[in-house]
């Protein structure tokens, strides 16, 4: 265990320094999630109206957006680990002496520090538009806890999905299905104000149970429960990110062992 981690540890610092080398896709990547809060919280927040009134759009919308910021994740996770794949990188990397599940870990650790530092900084834009927390830190770090298991749990995915699709350039079939996933969910609006077998599917989706709990746990205001799996949103925003990591954290080691077999 002391040599994986030694090894995952060393994958993670190589792929830090490809970001300071070249830290335009960075930068790119933590100024996006703010232009959807400026453009979410101003263009159509004035057209919106929640519980509490006033700015209420605002608070509702923000908790919403760190839980998308966290779910877009998974692309740059995916591109990351095909391009490797594609190149060479992970078969030169299958050829050294290595933990066989360092390389995987490593990345899961790279893209855990960037998705630390992105919440941190779409927060702090939050804060400049009028979003606060109105609970206490405890709360708050429960709610930015559940927020990175979230990220934790879509990264195992992004992992095994870059490793089985070939070539970078596919990634993008994949990405067309990340919008429309992330959007029906309760991020912008209420699932009751869908027709009943969407607004089900947005209640089941596991981004809405990480939104809605972290919209009470940030005392932020919310459209309510009224459904088994709203009423209970703290226990599936730990449960949905649990089997996703129970199942696709296995299978990314797995795929990665066999890779070329």
């Amino acid at each position: 265990m002391r040599y994986a981690l030694a090894d995952g540890w060393t994958i993670t610092r190589r792929d830090i320094l490809h970001w300071t080398r070249d830290p335009g896709p960075v930068i790119i990547g933590l100024l996006f999630p703010v232009l959807m809060v400026l453009m979410f919280g101003y263009l159509f927040g004035g057209a919106m109206t929640v519980p509490g009134g006033g700015d209420g759009y605002r608070e509702f919308i923000v908790p919403g957006m760190f839980a998308m910021t966290m779910a877009f994740g998974l692309e740059a996770t995916m591109i990351a680990v095909s391009t490797d794949a594609q190149k060479g990188v992970t078969d030169r990397f299958r050829s050294m002496p290595i933990a066989p599940s360092a390389v995987v870990s490593g990345r899961a650790g790279a893209d855990m520090l960037n998705s630390a530092l992105s919440l941190a900084v779409i927060m702090a834009a939050g804060l400049l538009i009028g979003w606060q927390a109105h609970t206490g830190p405890a709360e708050v770090l429960a709610a930015v806890g559940l927020l990175l298991l979230l990220r934790f749990a879509l990264l195992w995915l992004g992992i095994f999905l870059g490793l089985v699709i070939k070539g970078p350039e596919n990634v993008v079939m994949v990405q067309i299905l990340v919008w429309p996933v992330t959007f029906l969910s309760n991020t912008f609006v209420a699932p009751g104000t869908m027709p009943g077998w969407l607004g089900t599917i947005a209640e089941w989706n596991p981004l809405s149970s990480t939104v809605a709990a972290t919209r009470d746990l940030f005392g932020n205001p919310s459209w309510g429960a009224d459904s088994w799996v709203a009423e209970h949103a703290l226990l599936m925003a730990i449960v949905w990110p649990v089997v996703l990591i129970a199942i696709f954290a296995p299978l990314s080691v797995r795929r990665f062992q066999r890779l070329s077999r």
